[in-house]
């Protein structure tokens, strides 16, 4: 992709301060409404980008008729929208608010909550692995605000100013955004002394940075280095997700089982066991909240030699 010039970059970001701006001056109700039906507008004519979600939703869920999978893509496109909107609101945000908005719930099985309470007691580091469902933002921003901070990886923006002034913003309470692809050192320390890594591991890799594992029932080419790093600094992995309850107006957050490496005396297949793992929790996950997942990613564009492309027609 080419580079943006400094012109490009600084139009960009006025725009973005200005719509952040606007949403996050409104209330917050006012502001997600409106964020709902902006993102619904430019989503409206993006065929191309629809047909993606209905081609994946399609091999997700090869039961469901055709108009339940477009409501499913119509609610995908609100979430996103409602994400959007309650990041203009984090820099008015405080503590207090936030526990009020966002509820923290552990898998009720006590062996689960045991295990991990144990593990970090005794140093162990945690690598939080989610999807990108519900509100991916809030989840990490709240847990900083209300447990403790947070570092993860992100890819910076293709725009430096808009990507600065959002780390600004995610990062109010302490978290750390850590660049993936020039950081890894800082990584292995971190876990090495028992700190805290998020991740979102649910996008298509290319073949040469991920291992073949099942989601819903295909293989997709998933990142294996959320594995290696637990394999090599001993941190355990911890499924989560940040939910939006529309019962309780509420954001919870969950937790799945607790994820030790694999430990087969073959590395390789420790990596494959461990992602499988993952990656099944990723799974049950959106299977719980299909409407909150972003289906627009082509997530099984990375085939196993001598298959097709999925999208070739797309």
């Amino acid at each position: 992709m080419a580079q943006k010039s400094p012109l490009q970059c600084r139009v960009e970001y006025i725009i973005a301060r200005l719509f952040f701006g606007v949403l996050g001056f409104l209330p917050r109700g006012v502001s997600i409404r409106l964020g709902i039906i902006v993102v619904r507008l430019i989503f409206a004519p993006l065929i191309k980008i629809k047909r993606i979600g209905m081609l994946n939703l399609s091999i997700a869920f090869p039961e469901m008729t055709n108009a339940q999978r477009r409501k499913i893509l119509k609610k995908s496109f609100s979430n996103l929208g409602r994400t959007i909107s309650e990041l203009t609101q984090f820099p008015r945000a405080t503590p207090e608010r936030l526990a009020e908005l966002v509820t923290f719930k552990f898998d009720d099985r006590e062996d689960h909550k045991s295990l991990y309470r144990e593990e970090k007691k005794k140093g162990r580091g945690t690598i939080f692995a989610g999807p990108h469902l519900g509100n991916w933002e809030i989840g990490i921003f709240s847990y900083s605000a209300m447990v403790e901070s947070v570092d993860y990886l992100a890819r910076p923006l293709d725009n430096p100013l808009i990507d600065e002034y959002l780390n600004g913003i995610r990062n109010r309470f302490g978290n750390r955004a850590i660049n993936k692809r020039q950081s890894f050192q800082t990584i292995i320390e971190i876990l090495r002394a028992g700190g805290t890594l998020g991740v979102m591991p649910d996008v298509n890799v290319q073949s040469k940075d991920g291992v073949f594992v099942p989601f819903f029932g295909k293989l997709a080419c998933t990142t294996g280095g959320v594995a290696m790093l637990a394999k090599r600094t001993d941190a355990m992995i911890l499924p989560m997700c940040s939910v939006w309850d529309p019962a309780t107006g509420k954001y919870v957050v969950k937790y799945d089982e607790v994820i030790l490496s694999a430990d087969t005396g073959d590395r390789e297949r420790d990596v494959i066991e461990t992602t499988a793992a993952m990656t099944a929790a990723m799974e049950r996950f959106i299977r719980a909240h299909p409407d909150q997942w972003l289906w627009v990613h082509k997530r099984w564009k990375t085939r196993p030699p001598g298959e097709d492309n999925l999208y070739a027609d797309i």
